[in-house]
């Protein structure tokens, strides 16, 4: 079973908590907040993003390459964690 099945529902609490923060961020564009608040707010975000991408990652390399069952399952891990980190890197 993959690791995000097994955390599911840990991931989910995460991307709807993160979802909440966006829409906070249209609350406060919609209600004329002040720039500051509005970029702390997506500071917030932006970091909440970040750590749930991060986690993700480390789950992926643990999983499909330090724990891979194959060496060809191994390499396939690895380049797609390559893969991830060059879009993520644009």
């Amino acid at each position: 079973m993959s690791h995000t099945l097994r955390q599911k529902d840990k991931l989910l609490a995460r991307v709807r908590r993160i979802r909440g923060q966006m829409e906070g961020i249209e609350r406060a564009l919609e209600g004329g907040s002040a720039c500051g608040e509005v970029l702390r707010q997506l500071a917030s975000a932006r970091g909440a993003m970040a750590g749930l991408t991060a986690e993700l990652m480390a789950d992926h390399l643990q999983e499909h390459v330090v724990e891979a069952a194959t060496e060809a399952e191994r390499r396939a891990g690895g380049q797609e964690m390559l893969d991830v980190i060059r879009s993520y890197m644009k």
